[in-house]
């Protein structure tokens, strides 16, 4: 059984750093793109930051220069560097992964649960 499981999140004023991480477990081939979306209270997920197998990246504008993705292929780990936070930066965020569970099987989208970050002002 697949599992991501995000941690890092928490309590922080603005101006603050945190670090996320996203552990993917269970018996898999490998994993293709991993990124990290946040959904805020009364509004849509939306994308915060992606990463290739390749370490390819892309950015929100809305964190571009304050957050960094990251990926560590060999512990199935990705991770989210969130510095200058602000409090708009408040929301749950969840970890998606891209999974191939054998060579020839189609690719599959996991989610983890999420883990929430609050940005006080």
């Amino acid at each position: 059984q697949v599992q991501l499981v995000e941690s890092g999140g928490g309590l922080v004023q603005a101006g603050g750093s945190l670090r996320l991480s996203c552990v993917v477990s269970g018996r898999i081939f490998s994993i293709n793109a991993m990124g990290w979306y946040r959904q805020a209270p009364g509004k849509r997920r939306e994308l915060v930051a992606a990463i290739t197998s390749g370490s390819s990246t892309n950015y929100a504008d809305s964190v571009k220069g304050r957050f960094t993705i990251s990926r560590d292929n060999a512990k199935n780990t990705a991770y989210l560097q969130m510095n200058s936070l602000k409090p708009e930066d408040t929301a749950v965020y969840y970890c998606n992964a891209n999974i191939l569970l054998a060579p020839i099987a189609p690719a599959v989208d996991y989610w983890g649960k999420g883990t929430l970050v609050t940005v006080s002002s």
